[in-house]
């Protein structure tokens, strides 16, 4: 186990760390225009993140203790076509029904 100190240091250097990095985009660029082509980078974090955020629960899931499931990887491939074809809020909302009709029907 850690200690109360270590995990109170870890934790105040992690907030710190966090801290600076969210400071570095609003304090430098807060009030200045962004140049283009950091603009066209950042237009790509949002659909980088999202994926990252949940393959890990689609193809290794805790729930199963990390046996793949057909039903999490169809309500996945269900939200990626109506991704593609509408937007994200649609995504989520085919991927959840397709996850939900499926636990109720098998």
């Amino acid at each position: 186990m850690i200690s109360d100190f270590d995990f109170w240091v870890l934790t105040l250097l992690l907030g710190l760390g966090t801290f600076l990095i969210r400071f570095s985009f609003l304090g430098i660029f807060g009030g200045k225009e962004m140049p283009e082509w950091a603009l066209l980078h950042l237009r790509y974090v949002g659909v980088a993140v999202f994926p990252a955020i949940f393959m890990p629960l689609v193809v290794w899931p805790p729930a199963t203790d990390g046996i793949v499931d057909p039903i999490r990887i169809t309500a996945a491939l269900a939200a990626l076509v109506v991704g593609l074809r509408v937007n994200v809020i649609f995504s989520i909302i085919a991927g959840m029904a397709t996850f939900y009709a499926l636990r109720f029907i098998f």
